[in-house]
Order: structure tokens, then C-alpha cells, then sequence
């Protein structure tokens, strides 16, 4: 069958069995939407105001779904924008693939009208990306990336067609997707065996578990090894959800902003069995203090992480979710209840506290898991209301947090947010924002709008960048260089005039009937949260500290 470019494109997006796209069009990719337009009832197309949006969005369709996220743009600033959003899932490896249009071949590298290096600039940002210069390679392309995208540990692939392969014509055969294979083959047996001894021997084994976890699917294979080797459990940033947040052997979140309980089980424990994580900056502290007493047990399946920034006492390469289930396999229930007792102590003694005389974040985010009934999918800008949401909403279930940890990128949760509806428009989906990152990006309320989403976005409103300042007040003597942004956005008259419903939330005493009107709204919903600017969050340990030496403020 003879077909142009941008047809061997769509065709070869339905063979992939993409629903949904996130872009915005432009003279590059004209070829592109006219045929996305005739096949409109096969592929949603979802119009974000910016490029960055559509990145974000594409992430966060990704990030709960498990599926290849798919975004499109121009060439030129088109496809930079899209960068910080391929950064982003490229740091917290979510499986993403980027279509992006440039001049015709041959106007490549003349500074063209719109021309930039896409494939040059994305290249570190990547697991690897292409640019088509024969409308004879493109389907074999295309089809190889999202394999790339979802093989191995996950990432952004980034395709750039120059605008005339997508007019020229080729002969285009279906093909069936490649497989992505989970093979185990390459577990080494007696990696497996040293490591089951490892477990047996310990007395007071600690598991950390990181955003790995929930990309191998491998959340119901943790829980039954934590239940059966009578473990506490951990889990970064990137690993909300991956363990229930409510189930005993949960200790909270680990590092910077972790539990009291966690970070000091880390410190007393003799086996530290580390699975599907990469040991952060913002989780070990100081590094020669970082599990000092334990023998380090990882788990991964990329080997890059392993020794990298922490040494290893023994480690295991290959897909988490198959060598979880080789271990449970050799397992028999063990009893350690010293132990467990123990750290259960720990968890009594040092709970997460709040101040109870105001409104405060996190009181609105206690309410919010009780009005949702811990159901909803969560995500969040980046900053202090991003670390209370991962402490103070208890997630039970994986793909039901979503959040820029790697990267950082203030601006990342409304796209995300919008991604994520998309994909699940039957669940409850909440934006968790500060002023500061909310208006980095709040020109998607016109998407949501347009849409129609159903979507909440909670702006913890204090009228500052909270976590800058944080550290300002702590490290920099009080001197808030450009922290104050004292600004007095109407935010209920900016929804509406987007023409979303907007809410102002100032007491404790209206936080329950405003998140439940919320719900009922069935359209976005922007509620400002006015709380303290100093509200700072707790516990903290300082940059480059043991992460058991915990600052715990008031």
C-alpha cells in the first residue's frame, strides 16, 4: 500500500494502539493533522495551550496508565517547548515518545525559517532519539521507538520528521508491535540464592522501595514479600503508592522530607533490601552515614544505578516484578516481631504533626483522602505542598500519584493533571498546587475548560515560593531574596473567567463541604487555600546531613 509519511505515521500509531495524543500544531506538521483529522474517531487529539502542557499531559497519561505517552509539536520553538516536559519524564523514566516536525531535509542545518537541532538537543535528555531523512525508514522507526520507550527501565524517545517525508510516499505494511519481554533469563541463579540467604540471615531487614517498583507492575509481588519476610517498608518519592500507605508495615515517606520512623529504621537496620530506587541525594543525606550498620541488598533493573552512589553489599540486575516473584517463591513466613516492634514504636512516638489552630495544607489533604475515600489520583507542582501531599494523603495503590521527582519542574502537575483525567475520566483526579508553581502553568485551564475535565486543582496559597523560602528561613538568615510574591490574584474570578467554578477556601470549618461541591461539579474547579507563608514542612533533614539527624521544628 502506497502512503505518505504523515499516513505511515498514523497507521503506524494505530498499530500501537494509541487513543490519544497531546499537541499543538504548526507548519511542520501540517501534513501530520490533516490525517490526524481523518482518523479524529480513532485518535483523540488533545489541544493544550502550550507545548510544555501537552508534555506534561502526555506524562501524566503515561505515569497512570502504564501506556506509551504520545506528544506532538512543530519544529522550532515548538519542539523546545517540549523539552522540559521530555527532561521531566526522562528523570523519573516514564515511557513517552515525542513526534516532532522540522524543515525539509533539505533546508536542515541553513538556519531555516522555525529550524533548531531537535535531535541534538534532546539528545541527553533521551533514551535515544532520530531524525528521518528517507520516508523508507520512518515506519521501522517509529514502531522502534515506543519499543525503546517501554523495554528495560522506561523513558522518552524523540522522533523529528522534516516536513517533506511526510508529503513523500513509500509502500507501508502492517506490522504487528514488537513485544516487550520480561525475560528473567538473565537473573543470574545464584545472584538470587545469595541474596534469599541475605534475608534469612537478617535480624532486622528494612525495605526501600522506589518508583521502579510500580513501573515493573510489581506492587502486589512487594507487598507479599514484605508480609512474608515481616519487614518495614519505605518508599521514595517516586514510590508513593507502590506499598499500601495505610498498611502496618508502612513506615512513610524516606529522606529529606521522610518519617522520623523511616529515616532511623534505615539507621538501625542490618539489611537494607532496596528495590526499584536510586538512591537520591534528597533520600541518602550524607552518603558514608547513609545505612551504616546494614548490609545493602539492590535490586534493579538497570545497572547503571547499581554502585553508583551507594556501595552495594550484594545486588541483583533484571526486572523487579520477576525476581520478586523468584524470591517469594523460596520464601517461608518469618517471624520478627522485636523488630517490628520496634519500628511500630517509632512510627507511635514520632508521628507527622501539624498545627490544628488555622487552616493548613495539610489538614485540606487529611480531608481530601477522607472525602475521596484514598481513591483519587493525585498530582502535584513541585515545592512544599508537593512533599505534604506525599505525606499526608495515603495512596494504596499504585499510579495514583504523580509527581515531578527527578526533575523538579514547577509547572509539571496541572498537564499532568489534565494527562491523567484524560486516561481515567471516572476517577476522582487532583491537582495539588502552590500559587508560585500554579501560575507557571495556568493557562491550562483552558484546556480542562475546553474539555470539559472534571479535574480539581487545590492552590496552597500562601503568597510566597514556600520552599525557597523555607530554606531561606532555616539557611540564609531570614534574608527572602525574591521569595515574597505578594500577589492579590482573585483566583475564583480567574477560574471563572476560563469559565471553570472557583472556590476560596479560609477556614477549617468549610474544607469539607467545598472538596465534596468539588466533586459534584463535574468540571474543573480552582480552590485557593489561604495558609500561612510560614508554614513550613516537617520533618526536614538539613542538605548533605545523616538522615537520621531530623530537624522537627515547632
Amino acid at each position: 500500500m502506497l502512503l505518505t509519511g504523515a499516513q505511515i505515521l498514523i497507521e503506524c500509531l494505530k498499530e500501537q494502539n494509541v487513543d490519544t495524543i497531546f499537541g499543538f500544531p504548526g507548519g511542520a506538521v501540517l501534513n501530520i493533522y490533516d490525517e490526524l483529522y481523518k482518523s479524529s474517531k480513532e485518535i483523540r487529539h488533545i489541544l493544550t495551550s502550550h507545548e510544555q502542557g501537552a508534555s506534561h499531559a502526555a506524562d501524566g497519561y503515561a505515569r497512570s496508565t502504564g501506556k506509551v505517552g504520545v506528544v506532538i509539536a512543530t519544529s522550532g520553538p515548538g519542539a523546545t517547548n517540549l523539552v522540559t516536559g521530555i527532561a521531566t519524564a526522562y528523570m523519573d523514566s516514564v515511557p513517552m515518545v515525542a513526534i516532532t516536525g522540522n524543515v525539509p531535509v533539505s533546508l536542515l542545518g541553513r538556519d531555516s525559517f522555525q529550524e533548531v537541532d531537535t535531535a541534538g538537543i534532546t539528545m541527553p535528555i533521551t533514551k535515544h532519539n532520530y531524525i528521518v531523512k528517507d520516508v523508507k525508514d520512518l515506519a521501522d522507526t517509529i514502531r522502534e521507538a515506543f519499543y525503546i520507550a517501554q523495554e528495560g527501565r522506561p523513558g522518552p524517545v524523540l522522533i523529528d520528521i522534516p516536513k517533506d517525508i511526510t508529503i513523500n510516499k513509500t509502500e507501508y505494511i502492517k506490522a504487528e508491535p514488537k513485544v516487550v519481554d520480561r525475560s528473567l533469563d538473565e537473573i543470574d541463579s545464584t545472584s538470587l540464592d545469595v541474596a534469599i540467604e541475605l534475608i534469612k540471615a537478617s535480624k532486622k531487614p528494612f525495605i526501600y522501595a522506589g518508583g521502579g517498583v510500580i513501573l515493573s507492575e510489581a506492587a502486589d509481588n512487594l507487598l507479599k514479600f514484605a508480609e512474608t519476610i515481616q519487614a518495614p517498608v519505605t518508599c521514595s518519592l517516586m514510590g508513593q503508592g507502590g506499598f499500601p500507605g495505610e498498611h502496618p508495615l508502612y513506615t512513610g515517606m524516606v529522606g529529606m522530607h521522610g518519617s522520623k520512623a523511616s529515616n532511623i529504621g534505615i539507621t538501625h537496620c542490618d539489611l537494607l533490601v532496596v528495590i526499584g530506587a536510586r538512591f537520591s541525594d534528597r533520600v541518602i543525606g550524607k552518603a558514608d552515614s547513609f545505612a551504616k550498620r546494614a548490609k545493602v541488598l539492590h535490586i534493579d533493573i538497570d545497572p547503571a544505578e547499581v554502585n553508583k552512589n551507594i556501595k552495594t553489599y550484594h545486588h541483583i540486575i533484571g526486572d523487579i516484578k520477576g525476581a520478586l516473584e523468584k524470591i517469594n517463591n523460596s520464601l517461608e513466613p518469618m517471624d520478627r516481631e522485636e523488630w517490628i516492634t520496634e519500628v511500630t514504636e517509632l512510627k507511635q512516638k514520632y508521628p507527622l504533626k501539624y498545627k490544628d489552630t488555622c487552616l493548613t495544607a495539610q489538614y485540606v489533604l487529611e480531608k481530601l483522602y477522607e472525602v475521596t475515600n484514598g481513591e483519587a489520583i493525585i498530582t502535584t507542582e513541585v515545592g512544599q505542598h508537593q512533599m505534604w501531599a506525599a505525606q499526608f494523603y495515603k495512596y494504596n495503590h499504585p499510579r495514583t500519584f504523580l509527581s515531578s521527582g527527578g526533575l523538579g519542574t514547577m509547572g509539571y502537575g496541572f498537564g499532568a493533571c489534565i494527562g491523567a483525567q484524560v486516561a481515567n475520566p471516572d476517577k476522582v483526579v487532583v491537582n495539588i498546587a502552590g500559587d508560585g508553581s500554579f501560575r507557571m502553568n495556568l493557562n491550562e485551564i483552558a484546556t480542562a475548560v475546553r474539555y470539559n475535565l472534571p479535574l480539581i486543582v487545590l492552590v496552597m496559597n500562601n503568597h510566597v515560593l514556600g520552599m525557597v523560602r523555607q530554606w531561606q528561613n532555616l539557611f540564609y538568615e531570614e534574608r527572602y531574596s525574591y521569595t515574597t510574591l505578594d500577589r492579590d490574584i482573585d483566583y475564583v474570578k480567574l477560574a471563572e473567567a476560563f469559565g471553570a467554578v472557583g472556590y476560596n477556601l479560609t477556614e477549617k470549618e468549610e474544607v469539607e463541604e467545598v472538596l465534596k461541591k468539588a466533586i459534584e461539579e463535574k468540571r474543573p474547579v480552582i480552590i485557593n487555600c489561604e495558609i500561612d507563608k510560614d508554614d513550613k514542612v516537617w520533618p526536614m533533614v538539613a542538605p548533605g546531613a545523616p538522615i537520621d539527624n531530623i530537624m522537627v521544628g515547632e
